[in-house]
């Protein structure tokens, strides 16, 4: 991966909380980086500050300080409306839970962000179809979120993360709310995803077997990066 260019960096970010009992240091000067293609792991204790990070990475909230640059981009300047568009071409997201709309079926939900990005509704759907089946669901895909079981949910999260190509897919905790069996075939989709596409996984995750089939492991203490070297 040494030769692959950085599709996302983070530089000293610092991400503060005030409660009441003062200031609460979450990040503190973190740096990491993402190399295109790679899959990389982000491990910590509970409240380390992973979930946090991985919002930050997303634009989803913003560092103290700091700078986050994903496919040469810098977020720091950009309007609200500018990033969500920025966001809404270059970054998917996985998360623990997985925010499908219920009242639409399967494949409505892997179109929304094709239909935000400008697509028509049959390129939209189209491009959903592959994803369903790319994922093991086509023939799911005109079942509601309630009619499917929460490892096929995750997967359709999945398809719709990566619906509009983005270059680099943010997971938190993506099996977090699995079985163990029905984790290990999410797990086993995500490294199918990674080796036939040059999309780089930023996975944050408790799971250790999943951590340890990333290409690297970073781990967070003390609110900064520490890689594992194999």
């Amino acid at each position: 991966m040494e030769n692959r260019a950085d599709i996302l960096t983070a530089t000293d970010i610092r991400r503060d909380f005030v409660t009441q009992d003062g200031v609460l240091r979450v990040l503190k000067s973190l740096n990491l980086n993402v190399k295109r293609g790679e899959m990389v792991s982000v491990s910590g204790a509970s409240g380390v500050g992973k979930s946090t990070l991985m919002h930050i990475l997303g634009g989803l909230d913003q560092p103290t300080s700091g700078e986050v640059v994903v496919s040469g981009q810098s977020f720091g300047g950009m309007s609200h409306e500018a990033l969500a568009h920025f966001r809404n071409k270059k970054v998917g997201f996985v998360f623990q839970f997985h925010y499908l709309l219920e009242d639409f079926s399967a494949l409505e939900n892997i179109m929304l962000p094709q239909m935000i990005a400008g697509k028509s509704k049959g390129q939209a759907a189209r491009k959903a179809e592959l994803l369903l089946e790319q994922v093991g669901l086509k023939d799911r895909m005109n079942h509601l979120p309630t009619q499917l079981s929460g490892g096929e949910q995750q997967r359709v999260a999945v398809a719709r993360a990566l619906v509009n190509d983005p270059e680099i897919v943010l997971a938190d905790e993506p099996s977090g709310n699995l079985d163990t069996a029905t984790g290990s075939r999410l797990h086993e989709l995500l490294f199918h995803l990674n080796a036939e596409s040059a999309i780089s996984f930023l996975i944050a995750t408790h799971n250790q077997e999943l951590a340890g089939n990333c290409h690297r492991q970073l781990e967070i203490v003390d609110g900064k990066i520490r890689q594992y070297v194999s």
